[in-house]
């Protein structure tokens, strides 16, 4: 190994690449330390901020300060650079030093030095350090005499290091203890006294930092109890922000004023929500005046803004245009800002969509007004702050045309106008707030197609990045617009477009957005690929999209093309599992993917058997005896032949399939709310298709359809989920209304099942955003203590002692942690199985001590966590421990992320009791043996007296 490998390894592991651990790492960075050569020694120093990120842990954390403050005491003044600028990116893992005095010692030891610099350095160090040596009196006093230098470098790092060693110390007695009370919320006279004293506190010392920390304290405390809000909190805060001078203390108020928005927006009442749009519309800055807004729009989108336009009982409810607000928001709409300009639309749209329609005639035209306005500049510009107005301003019109679906013609109209004119990062966005309106209003696709297909034909005139991603947003919209397959004429439209300017990472992302019409285009690219693995990636999906196509021409009646097309289907999974079995990679084991076309196959294999069964009634009708069979045995599933038993089976199979899909929803930690929809629709499916088996056939009377009444009511997000809820309501329906009219079973009721099937296998199976791309990365890394030597070998313990089993580990995340949900605890289950009982005492041992079942839940603390367990092995013999690790959300969901580890354990019997019985055992020998066999013995004894 050399210093490349540590580098590669911290900075991104590739496809291949091993996995070293922590002391490896550590051993490899220290090599390049104790290297002879400057360079070799700048760059390991460099890597220890990705050392810790990977492995924060304590023990390794204190070893890798020691050498870098030998580095720093023993170096150069540009490594002393480097290791400051290490410590100060590490600043968390201060905390995580063992030897502080040892360390400190290390790093002081420079501060005598005759170089300028080099004392410089050093101060910077200490000041840095603050945090974990507030009280180093020593530190202190080289400080203040440095203050007195003729060295203006180290004078500078002098006041430096005494801003910052104030700051701490001044943080350690006083303003770091206020914090603290925001924990203080766990009953009603602590959270009581804890405001008071934040109340005298506040109005006691009015220095801006301590107004600050008071008030954010404040808030915090009264989020988290969520009593006096409104009293308190709320009036203190916009007290502040209308009466106190100072903008630090303003944006402080603002900042809370948001989170207190956020939590608890039911508690802002009409007088809070007034007093915070006078303070807008009195502001003469707009950096304060964009706070205010950015809180206002976050009230907008909810409850409150309803308790502003109706007050209730006391208060009346005025014209929604002659309020403040809405003379705020009309005003910030053509704001020279363009960030004002777009809280100003959100707020109006909000307003827009909460209120009466009787009241909101001119203030539709108003909104619309607004967003047309703000979309025509911001489309003509390229700047990224333009960019993201005309985001928020797209997102604000798919919201308000959601809620008025008649506003949405000229609407849609206006953005296809708006296409040709507009740059083509504005492009990009235009064709994704399309995509969103008719997924939401299908019947505006077949609209808006002609035009898309036009521009499309003359979108693509350079092979820019922008022109690429123009591409695939053009075609998504075509998708979507389309709503069924894709006619001929748009298939050569796009397949030439891809063929003339296209790169292969365009061909692909279209071929991902329709992989039921374009499957052909993934044949093109797999050639195109520089690894074996992408190209059997690419040809597990071109066989995927070809089995979902063999399921489009389906027809009512004909089961037996279903069969065909389900074998047709069956055929190319197989070949495409096998492919996706060879893409994967053990950094990349692809285990979703795989799961999830599994679980489709068996599906599919399922419903083929299904109507198998189905169709024996015909093949093997119930015998004539039948009826006497049931009379006699008092089971009326007699009645129905040999089909009953085949259709227990066939349920059972898809409440195991209902089942998996379960399981799969609970191990996908990281996948998208899209994603986890489409495998919540596969597991109603299944449970559907079981639940019809038995309304109809196994059990009609006390089958129940109350469960599945609210299916109609539920708000679908996607077409593919509207198709699928359309189905499950059809046939519920269809199997209600029979099940009432005709009794078990006939050929109605098999008509009825093979029709169920049908509907469900024509619409075409959906493929989400994280079958292909994975947007967050979380994975957990554990490690026990005690461990093994060896792998195989076991950990010896006494059977009368406990065994303490620590559990630590690390949370490892990717480049967008938390995107869809972050991680509050985690839950770690430790059980013990025996695997081989060895000889021994047979004691009488208590049912619960044979066996370990421990659970536990631990928060992490910047990534990273620790426990203990205390398991007991009386049983002498080999035990198997099993550590598994799962997650648990914000909304407290647990989920089964793994991992999962296994120890092996031996229960050894104690020396002391093994000594014992040994003796009991030789006593019980010597009193089984004759008893002539002792007289030699005692003549002999009697000899000796002779």
């Amino acid at each position: 190994m050399s210093l490349s490998t540590a580098r590669s390894f911290l900075s991104e592991a590739g496809y291949g690449e091993q996995e070293l651990d922590a002391n490896s790492a550590l051993m490899e960075l220290d090599k390049g330390l104790r290297s002879g050569k400057l360079g070799e020694q700048c760059e390991a120093v460099v890597l220890f901020p990705k050392l810790f990120q990977k492995y924060p842990f304590p023990i390794l954390i204190n070893s890798a300060f020691l050498k870098l403050a030998d580095i720093f005491r023993l170096g150069n003044n540009f490594l002393r650079l480097c290791v400051l600028k290490v410590t100060q990116q590490s600043e968390k893992h201060l905390e995580k030093i063992l030897n502080v005095d040892e360390f400190v010692k290390r790093v002081f030891s420079v501060i005598h030095s005759n170089d300028p610099v080099a004392r410089a350095i050093t101060l910077r160090m200490l000041g840095s350090l603050a945090t974990i040596i507030p009280e180093r009196k020593n530190a202190h006093h080289s400080v203040h005499q440095s203050l007195d230098s003729h060295d203006n470098v180290e004078v500078e790092a002098a006041i430096f290091a005494s801003a910052f060693s104030m700051w701490s110390m001044l943080s350690a007695r006083t303003v770091m203890l206020i914090p603290m009370l925001q924990h203080m919320h766990h009953n009603a006279s602590l959270a009581s006294s804890s405001r008071e004293l934040l109340q005298q506190l506040v109005t006691s010392y009015p220095s801006t930092p301590m107004v600050i920390v008071t008030l954010h304290t404040f808030t915090q405390l009264a989020a988290s109890s969520l009593i006096d809000i409104p009293k308190q909190v709320l009036q203190l805060l916009l007290q502040y922000l209308k009466e106190d001078p100072r903008k630090a203390v303003k944006r402080l108020a603002i900042q809370d004023l948001k989170l207190l928005a956020k939590k608890a927006p039911h508690l802002w009442n009409r007088e809070n929500t007034q007093t915070l749009c006078e303070c807008a519309l009195s502001s003469p800055y707009n950096s304060l005046k964009l706070g205010m807004l950015s809180v206002l729009s976050t009230l907008s989108g909810t409850i409150a803004i309803k308790q502003y336009f109706n007050p209730g009982t006391g208060g009346a409810s005025a014209p929604p245009r002659l309020t403040d607000l809405v003379k705020l928001v009309q005003e910030c709409c053509y704001h020279s800002n363009l960030a004002v300009a777009a809280h100003g639309v959100t707020v109006l749209a909000n307003i827009a969509i909460s209120c009466p329609e009787k009241d909101m005639m001119q203030l539709e035209q108003d909104t619309v007004m607004g967003l047309e306005s703000l979309l025509v500049l911001c489309s003509q510009d390229d700047s990224p702050r333009a960019q993201a107005t005309l985001k928020t301003a797209l997102t604000s019109l798919v919201q308000l045309l959601k809620s008025r679906p008649h506003l949405s013609q000229s609407a849609v109209e206006f953005l296809l106008c708006q296409l040709h004119l507009a740059r083509d990062p504005s492009r990009v966005l235009m064709c994704h707030a399309l995509a969103a309106i008719a997924t939401q209003l299908p019947v505006l696709g077949e609209g808006m197609l002609g035009d898309l297909v036009d521009l499309y034909r003359v979108a693509s005139h350079s092979s820019t990045d922008k022109q690429q991603e123009l591409l695939v947003s053009l075609a998504t919209v075509v998708f979507v617009a389309s709503q069924s397959s894709l006619s001929a004429e748009v298939k050569t439209v796009i397949k030439q477009q891809l063929e003339n300017v296209a790169n292969g990472w365009t061909v692909y992302c279209i071929a991902r957005q329709a992989s039921k019409d374009l499957n052909l285009l993934y044949q093109s690219l797999r050639t195109r690929v520089a690894s074996e693995h992408f190209y059997f990636w690419l040809n597990s999906l071109k066989e995927f999209s070809q089995a979902e196509q063999c399921l489009n021409g389906l027809e009512d009646g004909d089961y037996s093309a279903a069969m065909t097309a389900i074998a047709e289907a069956l055929r190319s999974y197989q070949k495409g599992i096998a492919s996706l079995t060879a893409a994967s990679t053990p950094l990349s084991p692809l285990s979703y993917q795989c799961d999830f076309v599994k679980l489709r196959i068996d599906t599919l294999q399922g419903l083929s058997q299904l109507i198998c069964t189905c169709n024996s009634l015909k093949t093997s009708p119930p015998p004539a005896i039948a009826t006497t069979i049931a009379l006699t045995s008092g089971n009326e599933l007699q009645r129905c032949g040999r089909i009953a038993m085949q259709m227990r089976v066939s349920m059972d199979e898809f409440r195991s399939l209902a089942a998996r899909y379960a399981d799969l929803y609970q191990s996908s930690f990281d996948a998208d709310s899209a994603t986890l929809r489409n495998v919540e629709l596969q597991q109603q499916s299944c449970l559907l298709v079981s639940h019809v088996i038995e309304a109809l056939i196994l059990d009609p009377h006390s089958a129940s359809f109350q469960d599945y009444g609210t299916l109609g009511s539920v708000q679908t997000e996607s077409e593919y989920e509207r198709r699928m809820m359309s189905v499950f309501n059809h046939v519920l329906e269809e199997v209600e209304g029979l099940s009432r009219k005709h009794p078990p079973v006939s050929y109605l009721h098999t008509g009825c099942l093979c029709d169920a099937v049908i509907a469900l296998l024509k619409v075409p199976l959906s493929f989400q955003r994280y079958f292909f791309q994975k947007l967050q990365s979380t994975s957990i890394k554990l490690a026990l203590s005690p461990s093994p030597r060896t792998p195989t070998e076991p950990i010896p313990v006494q059977n009368n002692q406990q065994l303490t089993l620590k559990v630590e580990g690390v949370v490892q995340h990717g480049s967008t942690p938390g995107l869809f949900r972050k991680i509050q605890s985690v839950c770690l289950n430790v059980s013990s199985t025996l695997q081989s009982k060895t000889g021994g005492p047979e004691y009488k041992i208590p049912l619960d001590s044979n066996t370990n079942e421990i659970e536990q839940r631990v928060e992490p603390h910047n990534d990273y966590f620790s426990t203990q367990f205390l398991l007991n092995f009386s049983i002498l013999g080999s035990h198997t421990v099993n550590v598994e690790a799962s997650v648990v959300d914000e909304s407290g969901i647990e989920w089964k992320t793994g991992p999962k580890t296994t120890v092996s354990v031996k229960s050894l019997e104690d020396p002391y009791a093994q000594q014992l019985r040994h003796n009991q055992q030789q006593q019980q020998a010597q009193q089984a043996r004759p008893e002539t066999a002792p007289a030699p013995q005692r003549s002999s004894v009697y000899a000796r007296f002779q």
